[in-house]
């Protein structure tokens, strides 16, 4: 038999996960602030409710992925936030992004209510939630951890126990380092090619067989090369985590110097009216078209 989960934000990841839940026999509850988000997990036989209290009410365990704080805040501790349900042992799954002292911050503030927080953010986009392919990777306690590890392995390809509070939100911050700066980079490799006369295809045959070869490279030559912007990793999000990235470095007395150069070109794609256009539209602000 299921667990009885709640989904906190319907967004692209959201939605596609509870769907995911519930097809693995799950009871999903969940709430957004858009009605027509809501519409959809009915519709796919989720449960909507009219705030995160009442999610929290129904479920054992609730996750949330959001996109700012402010947003967590008021899910987790406003008015109807899922500490107003009093449920002592609840488990909290927070996926969003967001800087690993705050995500200590949280933990804190939601076992003084009796609260068992994991921080589980993801790597990966909406579409891979859908095969399964994303990966977790989890910080909190070990009692948490065993009560929804198995849910969180069942969704992915991987889902790690990578310590105490706050280290899942430091790995992610990590991944999305290498992963943002990566796009940029392929960007100026793509683009440098073409105009040196290589074709697309020379391109998308080559470089994944050589020593650049990797899920970065699979999934962004093509929206590169066929200069296709629909939304997977959207441009507003990687300027987002990469600014977590550089405060947490200068938090640890490291001077980043790649990272900010690349983050700028993503700030100028934002800028230019691209913020919700998938990041690999960096690729025009090199061109000179922003």
């Amino acid at each position: 038999m299921g667990e009885k989960l709640g989904m906190i934000g319907l967004g692209k990841m959201g939605l596609a996960l509870a769907r995911e839940m519930m097809a693995d026999g799950h009871d999903v509850w969940g709430y957004d602030i858009a009605n027509d988000r809501m519409d959809l997990l009915a519709a796919a036989g989720g449960t909507p409710c009219g705030n995160a209290r009442a999610v929290a009410e129904a479920s054992d365990i609730t996750f949330s992925i959001l996109l700012k704080p402010e947003h967590i805040e008021q899910n987790l501790f406003g008015p109807d936030g899922i500490d107003k349900a009093g449920k002592t042992g609840l488990i909290h799954v927070e996926m969003s992004t967001m800087p690993p002292s705050y995500c200590e911050d949280l933990c804190q503030k939601l076992a003084a209510q009796g609260i068992d927080m994991l921080d589980a953010p993801i790597s990966g986009s909406h579409p891979q939630v859908d095969d399964r392919s994303i990966t977790f990777m989890v910080g909190g306690s070990d009692a948490a951890f065993a009560r929804v590890g198995p849910i969180l392995k069942s969704l992915s390809a991987d889902a790690t126990h990578t310590g105490g509070p706050g280290t899942g939100a430091v790995m992610k911050v990590v991944t999305n380092l290498f992963v943002n700066a990566s796009t940029a980079l392929l960007a100026e490799v793509i683009l440098t090619g073409e105009r040196a006369g290589l074709s697309h295809e020379a391109m998308a045959h080559c470089l994944p067989k050589g020593s650049v070869q990797g899920k970065m490279l699979d999934m962004s030559i093509g929206p590169l090369t066929e200069r296709d912007f629909t939304a997977r990793g959207a441009v507003e999000i990687f300027v987002k985590d990469m600014g977590i990235a550089i405060d947490l470095a200068k938090d640890n007395g490291i001077d980043l110097a790649v990272v900010p150069a690349a983050r700028a070109m993503f700030q100028r794609a934002a800028d230019a009216g691209w913020a919700k256009d998938d990041a690999t539209r960096v690729i025009e602000v090199y061109e000179g078209k922003a």
